[in-house]
């Protein structure tokens, strides 16, 4: 009797308790849409891909994608898609099209490379842009040929040639609002590469590849080494050198969301309808700007608001190579949100808060914690 009456009492305190926190972790009592990462075996089916030394670069990346698909989906709050899961030839606009209905989060398409010359190896990731040598245009050609295989390419890409430098400048105009993004994402998966694999370092690179044309989100394109060199061509052919080229793809995407998580926060329904429309109380952190991202460009350009769909005071910043803008200046979080919510309106469909502390950027949750 007595241990049924202190079960009881613990009962109800418990949900005391939680009713009680509700006003304090509103949104968190609520699950997180999951984030979403699609994962691109390149060519497939008719298309096997290069096939130095005898290998079959489809196999290759098939098993690779399907490795770093495994280790994913031990990861709850992350969903998989993939463009194929086994020999079957997708269609380059295609595959950009499975992301973009997906509303994914990442783009992730694996490749093996193939040269002339059999010393030439090593590992490289590219985003899209421009062409910085004619070293990366071979690469981007190569791949950009599949499309003769596709029945309506005339129709699917309008006017494009492979074979022309000047047609990739048009692919990378809608992609500049990630660039940040996914230059970030290629930057960690080459350091696992190079500094966990010790695989040669062939960079981070631009180039005008098709398939990531149409993937407005966050995109890369691996090469995980080179099928016409003999060692490399084995290493990559085998179930080490493919699981731990997939462990390293993972690694990266793994420590690419954390670091999101961290600098941006997701808008989630409150758990209760509130009472009243009062607008919500101020949230001053003393000390920190808060500002809202809109782009990021490998381009300068001026901050008038016709080249921001309207948005005025758009402010300008230098980071290395790369400039980004940004929208709005206050210390006022909740005011931070509604600036993002007007820049979303706007189109600016990626836009998320940043915090500055003086001219230091730190993450939004470490300024809230302020």
């Amino acid at each position: 009797m007595i241990t049924t009456l202190l079960e009881r009492e613990a009962k109800s305190l418990k949900i005391l308790l939680i009713l009680l926190l509700i006003p304090l972790f509103g949104s968190t009592m609520y699950a997180q849409q999951k984030f979403k990462v699609v994962l691109d075996a390149g060519h497939g089916g008719t298309d096997p891909g290069n096939l130095g030394n005898g290998y079959y670069e489809k196999n290759i990346v098939l098993k690779i994608v399907l490795e770093v698909g495994k280790y994913l989906e031990k990861e709850k709050d992350i969903d998989i898609i993939y463009t194929r899961k086994d020999d079957t030839f997708i269609e380059l606009h295609e595959r950009g099209n499975i992301a973009q209905k997906s509303k994914a989060d990442l783009f992730v398409s694996v490749h093996c490379d193939a040269f002339g010359k059999s010393e030439v190896y090593g590992a490289s990731t590219f985003v899209l842009g421009l062409h910085r040598s004619d070293d990366n245009f071979e690469i981007a050609k190569k791949e950009n040929q599949v499309i003769f295989l596709e029945d309506n390419y005339k129709e699917n890409y309008g006017g494009f040639d492979p074979n022309s430098p000047e047609s990739v400048i048009g692919l990378t105009l809608m992609q500049e609002e990630y660039l940040d993004q996914s230059l970030h994402l290629a930057a960690l998966i080459q350091a696992n590469f190079v500094d966990n694999l010790k695989r040669k370092d062939r960079l981070v690179k631009q180039a005008g590849f098709l398939v990531l044309r149409n993937t407005f989100m966050p995109s890369v394109l691996v090469e995980t080494g080179f099928l016409t060199n003999k060692t490399e061509g084995a290493y990559l052919n085998s179930e080490k050198g493919q699981k731990e080229m997939a462990k390293a793809i993972y690694d990266a995407i793994i420590t690419y969301k954390k670091q999101i998580d961290k600098n941006t926060v997701v808008d989630i329904p409150p758990p209760v309808e509130k009472p009243n429309k009062t607008e919500p109380e101020k949230r001053i952190i003393k000390g920190v700007d808060f500002k809202v991202q809109i782009a990021s460009s490998s381009r300068k350009l001026n901050t008038e608001p016709y080249n921001f769909k309207g948005l005025r005071g758009v402010e300008r910043l230098k980071i290395g190579a790369h400039y980004k803008y940004f929208y709005g200046k206050t210390s006022d979080y909740n005011e931070a949100k509604k600036l993002q919510q007007e820049a979303r309106n706007k189109g600016f469909d990626s836009a998320f808060v940043v915090a500055f502390k003086g001219e230091e950027k730190i993450s939004v949750s470490d300024a809230l914690k302020l």
